[in-house]
């Protein structure tokens, strides 16, 4: 007889259609009464969703019952964690989703007790091919889901070992019915007997005969619902009607069944929209959020964690408790819902607070130790502070941005520097200052911020000082960009020519004609999915307007402005009689000296309504195949044919749109790097990403690609259409990408060149002209340091490491004082030996910090976590 191993949870999206401080009152009373029962009754227990943040906002409210939580979780009745919140799987980087998991993990452990040790991500819209490797980090080898499976295409079970791209692996426990396949609602215990007839035991039988099962995990419970009361009374009764035997079960005890069976296996993604929807095109709403998202993930591992470490290193305290804040703030933007865009206006303005929240933490550590760094070197308002938050040394441009009384000065000529902006800030009358006499007025000095490029070698994870002087002689100051009508730019490597609205570039031998252009198409969706118009085309959209030329030494521009003419909105786009209107744009494309990278700005501003905007880049395909970059690998993908009647099998149409983390390309050797944009399809003349893809409505019934039922609950009972105006991103939206061409294609040199392009520039001028450049700097006073404190020089180094893998994060140890952790991704198939850091006196520890017997070896497309201690 078939087993069911029925879990009692609850499924906890913190916002939705409803706010945060919604679901905080929701559980007030709720979770106090999961409290109240488990202690009731000793043998039941409760999954709290997987997620602590949840935990966290309940016990700012009960203090008094963090002990009975503790208790509870001890005895193995209550389950929390690991997640702090509930990830989206495909958007976030794998350095946030490891964040998502160390976080809660060590929250759990601080704050109530050992987490459930289960991936478990009951609801997220599909998965990553490099979960497992991700998941294996922090030593969690069991998974527990609901979408994206397909028995007939995938592993053929419910329950299968699902691989990484390399040797990680997990076991997985799907529940393709959902997370509220044995749902007991009060009413079902009323009629109990139609309950399991149609409900209990046709689910039990599913997930029986896919994969010949003879035990099978059945979830129980739903959105904010609480805890089935006297669950082992209604078990018993349950008993008396099903034709299987059911028993409460805990998703770790049944994990272990999974460990001893003999399962299939499967390698790639979970995104087949067979048993429900995972939303294959949510990869483009609310594009605003993918982009701020992606911001700060960079802002955070490329330069907040890195000058951390540098600040140790100099004995310039920062808490780790202020980087952890600013994870979780961060960590709350991501759940699938959040990240994915589908909520209404009124959550995604809570969204954006956060968002700023975060950017406001983030400048705010940064400030504190770039200044505190230039008091210590007693630096003048004519010195500039440049790091380099890379582990090797720096050759090549930065930018700086610093204050001065006048243009006429000048560098030192080896750092070849030119003004690429300037603005001047007027005189201003009768301004107070505090001095040691007192307060005083005086006239304060205009003066000129100006943003400049120099040439620089820079020191490994450290910093250097240069500094300018006056000019007497203009033929020793600042380069400044020439301005002309040519239509074409060239350096060492590529040349681009603009003809009759066409970028063609020429490297080499090679010719690309018509690189890049931009395609519109009305988008009948909603937050959840594009879908086309019905009897819509999707328009291409000619590169017109008003070129230029900027050049100055190593760098040349071409600058389009233009606009373009664009239906209204839906109606628009079908009707007889258009109303179109203008949506102007700016493209600015730059060329640096001996690099074959083309780097594209893209300046929209968006006055239409419903639409998908996408950029096409134009490639000769050779094969059927192209390449995707994600969580720690590179992925080929073939597109999958699309039956006629798709409808049978699929409940939205299994597009052939997919996922990537900053890069997409061919074999061919032509790749887009991205900054946020996410979403992407291969077609026989190029790749297009989605840049955008705006609407009014929450969730819509009826699409073209998703028949039926609105997403959303918006055509449910007793429920309503939601606008989201907000969702139309109207205004100033702003894209950032390059183009990358190879020979051939290499792993580990395209990411390495994806890490170099991403690669900050970070300055500091300790300057008295505008003490709001730098936000902190009117409120960070001058301090006496401590004698006892290491020697500062004006060029320093304080880490130089020697490996082919990527850094994924370098940052001060959570665990260890005066230690930091820096964790390397091999990106490729080849293996990388690492021995030589073993001398340098880093130990390998899990993502969690803990010890663990290794070989410094990484394998392919997997990670290695290193602790050193100062």
């Amino acid at each position: 007889m078939v087993k069911g191993y029925l879990v009692n949870h609850t499924h906890w999206d913190r916002e939705w259609y409803f706010t945060v401080q919604d679901s905080q009152v929701l559980s007030d009373q709720l979770f106090t009464e999961i409290l109240n029962e488990l202690e009731n009754y000793p043998d039941a227990n409760f999954t709290l969703d997987g997620q602590t943040s949840i935990l966290d906002e309940y016990v700012a409210l009960h203090p008094e019952n963090i002990e009975r939580i503790k208790n509870l979780v001890n005895r193995k009745q209550l389950f929390i964690g690991p997640w702090f919140t509930q990830t989206d799987a495909l958007i976030p980087n794998a350095e946030s989703i490891l964040r998502n998991l160390i976080i809660g993990i060590n929250d759990s452990k601080k704050k109530y007790g050992y987490p459930m040790m289960i991936g478990y991500l009951p609801d997220t819209f599909g998965f990553n091919a490099q979960l497992p490797m991700l998941l294996n980090q922090v030593g969690i080898i069991d998974f527990i889901c609901w979408r994206g499976i397909n028995f007939k295409r995938q592993a053929k079970s419910t329950y299968f070992e699902w691989k990484g791209l390399g040797k990680n692996k997990v076991y997985v426990a799907s529940f393709p019915l959902g997370y509220y396949t044995g749902q007991i609602t009060v009413e079902s215990k009323k009629n109990l007997q139609q309950f399991v007839k149609e409900r209990l035991d046709k689910g039990i039988e599913f997930e029986s005969e896919n994969g010949d099962n003879d035990e099978v995990l059945i979830p129980s419970g739903i959105d904010q619902m609480n805890i089935v009361h006297n669950i082992s009374n209604t078990i018993k009764e349950i008993n008396k009607l099903s034709k299987y035997k059911v028993v409460i079960g805990t998703y770790p005890a049944f994990m272990k069944i999974l460990h001893k069976k003999n399962l299939n296996s499967f390698r790639g993604e979970l995104r087949y929209p067979t048993y429900s929807r995972v939303h294959r095109t949510i990869g483009s709403v609310r594009s605003r959020f993918k982009r701020k998202n992606f911001q700060l993930e960079e802002i955070i591992i490329k330069r907040i964690e890195p000058l951390l470490v540098i600040a140790q290193k100099a004995e310039i305290e920062v808490s780790n408790g202020l980087i952890i804040k600013l994870w979780k703030k961060l960590l709350e933007c991501q759940p699938h819902d959040t990240l994915g865009g589908s909520i209404s206006d009124n959550v995604a303005e809570d969204v954006d607070h956060r968002f700023k929240e975060c950017f406001e933490i983030a400048e705010g550590i940064e400030n504190y130790i770039k200044k505190r760094i230039a008091q210590r070197l007693e630096l003048k308002e004519n010195d500039i502070l440049i790091f380099n938050t890379n582990t090797t040394k720096f050759k090549g441009m930065k930018e700086i941005t610093f204050l001065t009384d006048s243009k006429e000065i000048k560098f030192s000529k080896k750092y070849n520097s030119r003004i690429m902006d300037e603005t001047y800030v007027p005189v201003r009358k009768n301004i107070m200052r505090q001095t040691s006499k007192g307060f005083e007025y005086a006239d304060e000095p205009g003066y000129y911020k100006i943003k400049a490029l120099v040439d620089i070698e820079l020191p490994s994870m450290g910093y250097k000082v240069i500094s300018f002087e006056k000019s007497d002689d203009t033929r020793d100051n600042m380069l400044q960009f020439s301005t002309s009508s040519e239509t074409y730019i060239k350096n060492e490597c590529i040349q681009i020519n603009y003809e009759n609205g066409s970028f063609d570039i020429i490297a080499g031998n090679k010719k690309y004609t018509n690189i890049i252009r931009l395609y519109d198409s009305g988008n009948d969706g909603d937050t959840y999915d594009y879908s086309p118009l019905r009897g819509d085309k999707e328009l291409e959209l000619p590169w017109k307007g008003n070129i230029i030329k900027e050049k100055t030494d190593g760098i040349e521009k071409l600058i389009l402005n233009g606009s373009l003419a664009l239906p209204n909105d839906l109606i628009d786009r079908i009707a007889e009689n258009k109303n179109i209107k203008k949506m102007p744009y700016k493209l600015i494309i730059t060329l640096c000296r001996n690099i074959n990278r083309i780097d594209y700005k893209l300046v929209f501003d968006n006055q239409v309504l419903s639409h998908r905007l996408r950029l096409k880049i134009n490639i000769d395909f050779k094969n059927d195949e192209f390449i995707t970059q994600i969580q720690g690998g590179f992925t080929k993908i073939k597109n999958k044919p699309i039956a006629d009647d798709w409808e049978k099998e699929f409940v939205e149409k299994p597009v052939n749109i997919y996922n990537f983390d900053k890069a997409v390309g061919t074999e061919e050797g032509i790749f887009l790097f991205t900054k946020g944009i996410k979403e992407c399809e291969k077609q026989n003349d190029g790749v297009y990403v989605t840049l955008m893809a705006t609407t009014g409505q929450l969730g819509k019934p009826n699409l073209l690609w998703r028949p039926g039922r609105a997403s959303g609950d918006t055509t449910s009972v007793g429920h309503t259409m939601t606008p989201t105006p907000c969702a139309q991103e109207l205004g100033i939206n702003e894209f950032e990408f390059a183009i990358k061409l190879y020979d051939e294609f290499d792993e580990g040199i395209v990411a390495e060149d994806i890490e170099e392009w991403l690669s900050p520039s970070i300055s500091y001028q300790n300057q008295h002209f505008n003490l709001f450049v730098n936000r902190l700097d009117n409120k960070i006073w001058d301090i006496e340091f401590d004698s006892k404190k290491i020697q500062l020089s004006r060029e320093t180094s304080f880490l130089n490491l020697r490996t082919s893998a990527t850094i994924s994060a370098l940052y001060p140890s959570y665990t260890v004082k005066k230690a930091f952790i820096i964790r390397l991704a091999n990106q490729t198939k080849n293996s990388i030996d690492i021995t030589n850091l073993k001398d340098d006196g880093y130990v390998i520890v899990n993502a969690l910090e803990e010890r663990i017997k290794q070989d410094y070896v990484i394998s392919p497309y997997d990670m290695i976590t290193l602790l050193k201690k100062n």
